[in-house]
């Protein structure tokens, strides 16, 4: 069953992580040192989410934002583990 899964990508990293939140609805976080030129970074981005997943990388399709930061993507595999996988890169709320 396909998940919609909503990132903010952060191209050109010091190091590549996938962790983390940031806006409202949360959006997990993927930073790559790959830069945001030629579809590198999506590359990187989609390589990055695959290990993290314990996926393969045709499991994922961007399907919105191609040429920005937020993205869209959906993602091949059981819906209850790739939420769990998400909770547990998201990590806690934040309290404001």
């Amino acid at each position: 069953m396909p998940f919609l899964l909503e990132i903010r990508v952060r191209p050109n990293s010091s190091r590549n992580k996938v962790g983390g939140s940031t806006g409202e609805p949360a959006r997990l976080v993927v930073a790559v040192q790959a830069p945001a030129v030629d579809g590198k970074a999506n590359q990187a981005v989609i390589k990055e989410l695959a290990n993290a997943f314990n996926l393969r990388t045709r499991d994922f399709t961007i399907v919105f934002g191609e040429l920005g930061r937020d993205k869209r993507l959906l993602v091949e595999g059981d819906e209850k583990t790739l939420q769990a996988k998400l909770e547990e890169l998201i990590g806690e709320p934040k309290l404001l």
